[in-house]
């Protein structure tokens, strides 16, 4: 599918190797955006998470960057005919911007594969591998990027997470909320929702089920996803 539509923008997708997928989606509409007026989505993409946080938070300025050219062509295409300005798509390598203020939010859907096989196509490497962006740099990113308030959102398979939360910890950064997310109730967690900050406190961690045994999304899925998904009522 080229074009992903939602409720308020839609995702072309014809150039970028990884398509709209339920764990951005998530993580866009999970992200605690409260208090937050300046976001900085590494790995844009085709432009979903900062989308997703423009939709819920209008007034925020977002800065989006991407390193692959083809994302790139996707992520200019969204952001230009969407209802929203104040959304900056910066070319190139996190490990290279200059960016004066910092940001009150920090998100990424990152590459998390290091030693699986990998694919023929370069762009999918770069989207799925850790050689263009490692956990650590990543975590040097938010470092580089934040101050004393700023929140550090990311999601991972559950396996990697853990390998992140490791890294994160080394920096000096606290988690402050873990989502496990679970295909149906029945079913180990696949995914892991993650967010840090630099204030140490108690962790919230809760547990989500995307489907019901019976193959209908569940309610809490519903509610966290409707005001994006166009088949989904309001």
């Amino acid at each position: 599918m080229s074009t992903f539509q939602f409720k308020q923008f839609s995702i072309q997708q014809a150039h970028a190797a990884m398509k709209v997928s339920t764990d951005g989606v998530l993580l866009g509409a999970w992200v605690d955006l409260n208090n937050v007026k300046r976001i900085l989505d590494i790995g844009t993409g085709t432009g979903l998470l900062a989308l997703m946080c423009k939709q819920r938070q209008p007034k925020a300025i977002i800065n989006a960057v991407e390193i692959d050219e083809n994302a790139l062509i996707d992520a200019e295409a969204n952001f230009q005919r969407c209802p929203w300005s104040d959304l900056h798509l910066i070319p190139g390598a996190v490990q290279n911007v200059m960016v004066a203020e910092p940001f009150d939010l920090v998100i990424s859907n990152p590459p998390y594969f290091n030693d699986s096989l990998k694919s023929p196509t370069l762009s999918r490497n770069t989207a799925r591998h850790t050689d263009t962006l490692s956990f650590s740099e990543l975590v040097e990113a938010f470092v580089a990027h934040s101050h004393s308030l700023s929140r550090f959102a990311v999601v991972l398979p559950c396996n990697e997470a853990q390998i992140f939360i490791s890294v994160a910890a080394e920096a000096g950064l606290s988690l402050r909320r873990h989502c496990l997310v679970k295909t149906t109730p029945t079913k180990m967690p696949s995914r892991s929702l993650l967010e840090f900050a630099w204030i140490s406190g108690v962790m919230m961690q809760e547990e989500l089920d995307i489907k019901q045994e019976g193959g209908a999304y569940s309610a809490d899925f519903e509610a966290l996803c409707k005001p994006f998904y166009l088949k989904m009522p309001d």
